[in-house]
């Protein structure tokens, strides 16, 4: 069984440990195959992702090649499976995958099972985010994200990191830990400035911690932002936050917190 790794540098993980995948032009062709989630991807696509404009004049034979190298790659990291993981189909070429053996597909699901849990869950959901987060051992692809398609999969997964952080700073509030999730919410709001969620969160955490000024001074440094960079207003739900706060609303600190944002 292989396990490959995306969020972060491309990795390929044996039972033996790590293998490296040399050559810039076979880390785009791999990272293509494995975000296109075990679904054929053409070889015009695969071309203008590895090459772009600058594709060689013999193209097809040029992909093929790579296609060939990549097999002869796998082959000698599981020397005992029956058929090549590469196939060709009539819409192009496939990489199978089995069942958690990309580290992105397992985010991917463990972020879906949390937004389907309930309230009650919330220490089940924390922990199971806080093992999905885990696995981001950096920046999607290591920042070397290829093409067109590599970078539209690297944005869509980096969405999906920043659902798990909020949904995870959901659960950690509802079960009381105000003052345990602070440090982690101001770097996320640091990092993610013009993200309004984060900045919910840390006024809740802050409120929760005792430090209404702080909260209230959170939600004003933020207008200021958005007016400044976006000319816009807050959202109605960061405005009802900062309503409940100057209210002492009592669902701010109870299990139902979040019902306000």
């Amino acid at each position: 069984m292989l396990r490959f790794s995306v969020l972060g540098p491309l990795e390929i993980r044996t039972d033996a440990g790590p293998a490296d995948v040399p050559g810039d032009l076979q880390r785009i062709l791999v990272q293509t195959l494995l975000v296109s989630e075990g679904r054929p991807v053409s070889g015009e696509s695969l071309a203008e992702e590895m090459w772009g404009e600058a594709a060689p004049d013999n193209q097809a034979n040029a992909l093929q090649a790579h296609i060939s190298r990549l097999r002869r790659r796998l082959r000698t990291l599981e020397p005992d499976r029956a058929a090549s993981r590469v196939t060709i189909h009539p819409a192009g070429y496939r990489l199978s995958l089995g069942e958690g053996e990309l580290d992105a597909a397992e985010f991917i699901r463990a972020v879906r099972q949390a937004e389907g849990a309930g309230a009650a869950d919330a220490g089940r959901t924390a922990r199971l985010l806080e093992d999905a987060l885990a696995l981001w051992r950096g920046a999607v692809f290591g920042g070397f994200p290829g093409g067109t398609l590599c970078q539209l999969a690297g944005a869509r997964l980096e969405e999906y990191r920043m659902r798990a952080m909020e949904l995870r700073f959901d659960a950690e509030l509802r079960l009381g830990r105000h003052a345990a999730v602070l440090a982690e919410l101001a770097e996320a709001h640091t990092n993610h400035p013009l993200r309004e969620r984060f900045c919910e969160q840390l006024m809740i955490a802050l409120y929760g911690a005792g430090r209404q000024a702080d909260a209230l001074d959170a939600f004003r440094r933020m207008r200021r932002r958005l007016d400044d960079e976006l000319g816009i207003q807050p959202s109605p739900a960061l405005r009802r936050v900062e309503s409940a706060i100057l209210a002492h609303d009592p669902a701010l600190t109870r299990d139902a917190d979040l019902q306000l944002a």
